[in-house]
């Protein structure tokens, strides 16, 4: 494959053809946009099923006289999507290693269109019985194997167009696209439960947001379109050096990393779904909360991951991975504590404080990830092997809290059981740090 884009001299060792400063810096910005806006269609389509599991499937498609047992059926679909995100990173992997970073980046985005709609669509339990919840689980195994190969082909293009000493700040603007997508997510279903009565909202109203994102994914396409290849990518093929079996490569050889990666992921994905897909559930149904109230905090609480992020990847371009990274985690840990506490007392002003701190120390330890994940991996294998160590901790980690939160709280009564189970996910993630490579600054490793 050559470049897309011919440059006035010919790249090292005889490579492609090397792009001027300022060429570069177009292209670079091309990417980080595609990236940003790409993410956050992907995430909004996920998390709005996220927030859809906690408000509304529990009631349309798994009728129960016991709220306690609708709830975990119905965050049981959701872990169907995390269990298909490593099947995605497995897939999407493979061919972006083989055949470049940006083609796939459309078609993850094209399946999670399709699958989103077709959500919208699903039939309730009183019309097609069983067969809803059914279908709402197909859909959300397609959601996952798009998210599957969505995360590594964003953060790669992104990051192999930056230079070694802003990776961390360019690869944070793909983690933009979770707050902005749980922003837009929990926003439409605000708006639909402010507009609409109950009934009206549950009869059809939350499906509007679902058929809506057609025209989210349309604007994402439409800018991934023009996106040039990564220049990493090119100058592998240039040199033969693109592998036959890329995830055959990867666990041989990087095992201990993806390994290590899921662990590391471990910290930031439990605390994340717990405050703010579980709190969606313990608000309404244990302290007695209105939808819009929680659906608005978990909302302005993205507005300020919005601004942290770009910032924490910025630090860990200065200070480092894994002391920016490791912060959070710290942070994180004692928060969870204070967070229920606040949370606990239904008063908006400390909800939002317990929110935000949150959001701060979270964004601490996800920001730098993106850049921390794909440098432990070799350009030749870097979409599949950071991919799947992302994803594998979605079954070990995102997938299950939701569940084992609602299971503390039922068997021990009390949030700061929950507390605990954060608490031990971060020191898990801490657990990697002695084998992690910190390679902020350096140059890319082929």
């Amino acid at each position: 494959m050559t470049s897309d884009a011919p440059g006035p001299a010919r790249g090292i060792r005889g490579g492609p053809p090397t792009l001027d400063d300022r060429t570069r810096r177009r292209h670079l910005v091309r990417a980080v946009v595609a990236a940003t806006v790409g993410t956050t269609v992907e995430w909004y389509d996920f998390f709005l099923y996220n927030a859809a599991a906690a408000l509304v499937f529990p009631r349309l498609f798994f009728p129960s006289s016991d709220p306690y047992v609708a709830t975990l059926l119905s965050f049981s679909t959701l872990f169907a999507g995390f269990a298909a995100r490593p099947v995605g990173a497995v897939l999407f992997g493979h061919f972006g290693d083989r055949i470049g970073r940006k083609a796939l980046l459309v078609t993850t985005m094209m399946v999670m269109g399709v699958a989103t709609m077709a959500i919208g669509l699903v039939p309730s339990y009183e019309s097609i019985g069983i067969w809803g919840a059914v279908l709402l689980t197909v859909l959300r195994s397609l959601q996952g194997i798009a998210v599957g190969g969505e995360w590594s082909g964003s953060v790669l293009m992104a990051g192999e167009w930056a230079s070694p000493g802003r990776r961390g700040f360019t690869t944070s603007f793909a983690q933009m696209g979770a707050p902005l997508g749980l922003i837009l997510a929990n926003g439409a279903l605000s708006v639909m439960t402010v507009v609409q009565d109950d009934a009206t909202f549950l009869s059809w109203g939350w499906r509007v947001p679902f058929l809506a994102s057609v025209v989210l994914v349309a604007i994402g396409l439409y800018i991934r379109i023009g996106v040039l290849e990564s220049p990493v990518f090119v100058r592998l093929k240039s040199e033969g050096k693109v592998v036959r079996a890329p995830v055959v490569h990867v666990l041989r050889e990087n095992w201990r990393e993806v390994m290590l990666t899921t662990l590391l992921r471990t910290g930031q994905l439990v605390p994340y779904y717990v405050f703010t897909t579980y709190i969606l559930s313990y608000g309404t149904q244990v302290l007695g909360m209105s939808r819009t109230t929680l659906l608005t905090c978990v909302s302005l609480r993205s507005f300020t991951s919005i601004v942290m992020i770009p910032v924490a990847g910025h630090l860990s371009d200065v200070y480092g991975r894994k002391r920016v990274v490791g912060t959070g985690l710290v942070g994180v840990a004692i928060w969870g504590f204070v967070y229920f506490g606040l949370l606990d007392t239904t008063a908006i002003p400390l909800i939002m404080l317990a929110m935000i701190v949150d959001s701060v120390v979270q964004d601490l330890q996800y920001a730098p990830q993106a850049a921390l994940i794909a440098e432990n991996f070799p350009a030749s294998r870097r979409y599949s092997g950071s991919g799947l160590g992302y994803h594998l901790a979605a079954i070990t980690a995102g997938g299950p809290a939701p569940l084992i939160a609602t299971y503390l709280y039922a068997r021990f009564e009390t949030p700061f059981a929950i507390a605990a189970f954060v608490l031990a996910s971060t020191v898990i993630s801490l657990a990697t740090f002695p084998w992690l490579k910190d390679r902020a600054g350096s140059l890319d490793h082929a």
